[in-house]
């Protein structure tokens, strides 16, 4: 059984007041989506790495990738106008490539502090029970808002759980899923990604190790943490 790591570097990234997409970004002159390459390079449990770019980005991309010697790097797809159509598009362009039994394991180009211990446990979720999904708890309470100004009730946090990525399904479920999401408009919406598709189908997902480090960069103010994680790591 193959794995396959898809890395979703396809944002623009306004938020972080940036004129280049966040992805590129050089933190300590190296660009942000090496950082999340290298991680899933030096993984024992990934076979190869496919990359969804910023149209437009795709040289860029090719000359770090060589500068900085991601050696598993084999296909690089363009982005589409959403997460959901980039995923789409790079499950796509790994159809002819991988079996249907075959893991592949999706994850936000930003998310640069991802460790190998969790990309083993989202791997070895997925292949006990179908797929892994990397979840945290919920440490602080969570209310239901009634209002701007009021709420109404509260949510238990013991029934709550944090999804990030990386997250692992088998090709040909996950290929299915986005095929019929596409076709029937199901779960395609600006905040959806791979598991918000495959829980509006009727799926259950199975939880896998996350972490409180494993942040995802949207504001320049991530990027000052991120900062400082590396120079305290």
């Amino acid at each position: 059984m193959k794995t396959t790591a898809l890395i979703i570097a396809a944002g623009v990234g306004e938020r972080t007041g940036s004129c280049i997409p966040k992805q590129f970004i050089t933190v300590y002159e190296k660009p942000i989506v090496i950082y999340t390459l290298e991680k899933f390079q030096m993984c024992k449990s990934v076979d190869d790495i496919a990359v969804v770019c910023l149209e437009g980005w795709e040289n860029t991309l090719n000359a770090y990738v060589r500068q900085y010697g991601i050696s598993k790097l084999t296909k690089v797809f363009p982005g589409g106008n959403s997460a959901q159509e980039s995923i789409f598009n790079g499950l796509s362009g790994l159809k002819n490539t991988l079996g249907k039994d075959d893991i592949v394991i999706i994850h936000d180009g930003i998310r640069p502090m991802v460790d190998e211990e969790i990309i083993d446990s989202c791997i070895q979720v997925c292949a006990e029970h179908g797929n892994g999904v990397t979840a945290l708890p919920v440490y602080e309470q969570v209310f239901r808002a009634k209002t701007e100004m009021t709420t109404d009730e509260y949510i238990p946090r013991e029934k709550l759980r944090i999804l990030q990525t990386p997250q692992a399904y088998h090709m040909g479920e996950i290929l299915d899923a986005y095929e019929r999401s596409f076709a029937e408009n199901i779960g395609i919406h600006g905040s959806a990604y791979a598991n918000t598709i495959m829980t509006d189908l009727g799926n259950e997902l199975f939880f896998s190790k996350g972490s409180t480090k494993n942040i995802k960069i949207t504001t320049k103010e991530d990027i000052e943490i991120f900062k400082a994680m590396l120079a305290s790591s």
